[in-house]
């Protein structure tokens, strides 16, 4: 057993990429997602319900980050993963926790993933009650008060789902997302609009592109044992995301200086 590890390892580094699951090298998938449309202005939230979290944010504006376009105009907080093409397979989770804070009244980080059998942690950094409500279609709903500044609950998501959503009902304005699924394939772009895939057993997917607004896109992949394969994606603008039946629409009121937001809950 020893020696044949030690020839696929040698394998492994010869194409220039580590072995998966399946004691072949495995590919690796990276790309950037472009926008070239007219980006909506994102809304100044008015944190005016809760003095704690405007004596948190001492001043500073904050605002909802539902379209942010980078300076090299691509798209942040997009989540990009393989739709399909592993069937069959399966893949241990990762024992280190997915870690989302509520800090400053806001989900960080907005967009995220985590693995069936990985936790997901939340905490709470504010010295104010937050509650952490996730809205789900498949089983994976939770409602927990976290009144007391650094707590934090872990979770075990019971199926996939792209996406779970995440709400405070305290504080309305606090919306989050995670991808739930059964493989450790995803990333979520960041501040220049790029993700990077890696150990990706090789073979033909359907990799898709998911944003809050503009909604899903796809496109086919073939991977490679020790090679990388470049996926861009582009949204216009013009796409408008197909929510699940239990996802939070906002209705919006401005009244004075305070913006009222109100849930809305969409149904088939």
């Amino acid at each position: 057993m020893k020696c044949r590890f030690l020839i696929l390892s040698c394998v492994a580094l010869l194409f220039g990429g580590s072995l998966s699951a399946y004691g072949q090298a495995g590919g690796t998938i990276t790309g950037k997602v472009n926008f070239t449309g007219t980006a909506p202005p994102n809304r100044l939230i008015q944190m005016g319900a809760d003095p704690n979290c405007l004596k948190i944010n001492a001043g500073k504006k904050v605002y909802q980050e539902v379209v942010v376009v980078n300076p090299n105009n691509t798209l942040k907080n997009v989540f990009v993963h393989i739709k399909s093409g592993l069937e069959g397979k399966t893949f241990s989770p990762p024992k280190e926790p997915v870690f989302i804070d509520q800090q400053g009244c806001i989900y960080h980080p907005r967009v995220t993933g985590v693995m069936l059998g990985q936790t997901l942690r939340v905490k709470n950094s504010d010295p104010t009650l937050h509650n952490v409500h996730a809205w789900s279609q498949k089983g994976n709903s939770f409602n927990v008060a976290q009144p007391v500044q650094g707590m934090t609950n872990d979770f075990q998501l019971k199926a996939e789902e792209v996406m779970l959503q995440l709400k405070c009902d305290v504080h309305p304005w606090m919306i989050g997302y995670v991808g739930v699924l059964p493989h450790p394939f995803f990333a979520v772009t960041g501040d220049d609009g790029t993700f990077k895939i890696q150990n990706v057993p090789p073979g033909k997917y359907v990799l898709q592109a998911w944003h809050e607004k503009y909604g899903a896109v796809t496109q086919d992949v073939e991977v490679k044992a020790g090679a990388t394969v470049t996926v861009d994606f582009t949204y216009t603008g013009t796409e408008k995301a197909e929510l699940n039946p239990g996802f939070i629409l906002q209705e919006l009121k401005i009244t004075g200086d305070d913006l009222i937001v109100r849930p809305v809950f969409r149904r088939k």
